[in-house]
């Protein structure tokens, strides 16, 4: 069994202002995260998306914002927020959904690109192959607050987390961090040039294809996870003995393979005359 670090889940405070490492890995999930796209958009010569870059950027972490917190309230936690409503926007007092946070991401950079007259598909790609690396260091803020910690385990590396009881468990933050961020971006960031170099000479990587390959990669790589991570008390486990993640996460494969197909049907689709 491996000694859980002391970590104390604030940096420092003055008064009420706390800083908290856990908001600090989201700041520099978000700053990694822009620099890395602008680099890409000035690599790519795409001067429309980086003359929109800082408003898009405002408008992707609204999305993520309202649409993590409100896929907590509706996927997790849907019963205790029906009874108190008030509380749906009470975000200082924890829960957020990754899904729910791909939802509302999404929508937010759809509507944008559309107002903006941005191809809401190449911007997709730039921001897909960055997105591991805020996964990852959020991963990371979750293991220094010591929540969504893993089921019991007998396994050497097993943690005593507190508040998770007095068992040792997998510390399934970290394995989160090593799939969803660090191998995922090792996967992603090699290709992210592949769709409009293939589209150049015909190829099958249609814009919009790195999206689909995160899609279903971490899709894959977080039901795996899921079966060493605690359910939701609330929850427990659903249908076929599955948690909401990975029944989340099953839905966000079949996503990605959708979406795979229909941009393959459009690639292929005569130009109209």
């Amino acid at each position: 069994m491996l000694a859980y670090p002391d970590i104390d889940p604030v940096i420092f405070a003055v008064g009420p202002f706390a800083v908290r490492w856990y908001g600090l890995m989201y700041v520099l999930g978000f700053t990694a995260s822009y620099l890395l796209v602008r680099q890409q958009a000035r690599r790519l010569g795409w001067q429309q998306m980086l003359d929109q870059l800082d408003n898009l950027n405002l408008a992707l972490i609204a999305g993520v914002i309202l649409g993590g917190r409100l896929g907590y309230v509706f996927f997790y936690n849907s019963a205790y927020y029906l009874e108190h409503p008030a509380e749906m926007i009470a975000t200082w007092q924890g829960g957020m959904s990754f899904h729910g946070g791909v939802i509302g991401v999404l929508l937010a950079g759809l509507l944008f690109c559309r107002r903006a007259g941005l191809n809401f598909w190449q911007g997709a790609d730039l921001y897909a192959v960055t997105a591991p690396i805020g996964l990852g260091l959020g991963r990371i803020g979750n293991f220094f607050n010591g929540e969504l910690y893993g089921r019991v385990t007998d396994a050497p590396w097993g943690m005593i987390f507190p508040g998770g009881g007095e068992l040792p468990r997998h510390p399934s933050q970290l394995y989160e961090a090593l799939l969803e961020g660090l191998v995922l971006f090792c996967i992603l960031w090699p290709l992210r040039g592949k769709p409009w170099q293939q589209n150049q000479l015909g190829g099958l990587w249609p814009h919009g294809s790195l999206l689909v390959l995160f899609l279903i990669c971490y899709g894959v790589f977080r039901w795996l996870i899921e079966f060493f991570r605690e359910p939701d008390p609330q929850l427990g486990l659903l249908l076929f003995g599955m948690s909401m993640g990975q029944l989340l996460c099953a839905a966000m494969i079949g996503a990605g393979l959708i979406l795979h197909a229909v941009l393959r049907k459009q690639q292929h689709k005569p130009a109209a005359q």
